[in-house]
């Protein structure tokens, strides 16, 4: 047992918190899936965006949960950092605090209208704030844990 925790494998709470960031970035992936392929809802371009940063950290940080490898830290809030502050803009672009002026949806589906919701309640842009937020959270916990 001592040489599992020695190479740091399944080593108590650094090891779930970096998986509690992997969960979170595989959910959120495959929700992104679900909404657009099985929902029909096509994704605007700061969606886009977010997945560009989401889909890689649910495949980094599962191959780092298994290893728990800590050198995976600098470039996945790298990436968790960049989905969350496009998720931030997208958000108060839907909630109607960022002025037209600034707004920069091009083609495609808008990125502020009231269609932006999953199940017509929770708005999407909102989600995707709470999943980077939570992948960071996650990610604060195991540098803590293994410093």
């Amino acid at each position: 047992m001592n040489e599992i925790r020695s190479r740091g494998h399944y080593a108590g709470s650094g090891w779930t918190a970096l998986f509690a960031a992997w969960f979170v970035a595989l959910s959120s992936s495959l929700g992104a899936i679900f909404i657009g392929e099985v929902m029909g809802q096509t994704p605007c371009e700061l969606c886009w965006f977010q997945r560009a940063f989401m889909f890689p950290l649910a495949i980094m940080l599962g191959i780092a949960a298994y290893r728990s490898d800590r050198d995976v830290l600098p470039y996945a809030f790298a990436l968790a950092l960049a989905g969350w502050v496009i998720a931030l803009y997208h958000l108060l672009l839907y909630l109607g605090v960022v002025p037209d002026e600034i707004q920069q949806c091009g083609s495609g589906p808008s990125c502020s209208n009231g269609e932006m919701t999953l199940f017509g309640a929770v708005p999407i842009p909102l989600l995707s704030l709470v999943a980077f937020s939570a992948i960071l959270f996650f990610l604060n916990l195991y540098r803590r844990s293994r410093s």
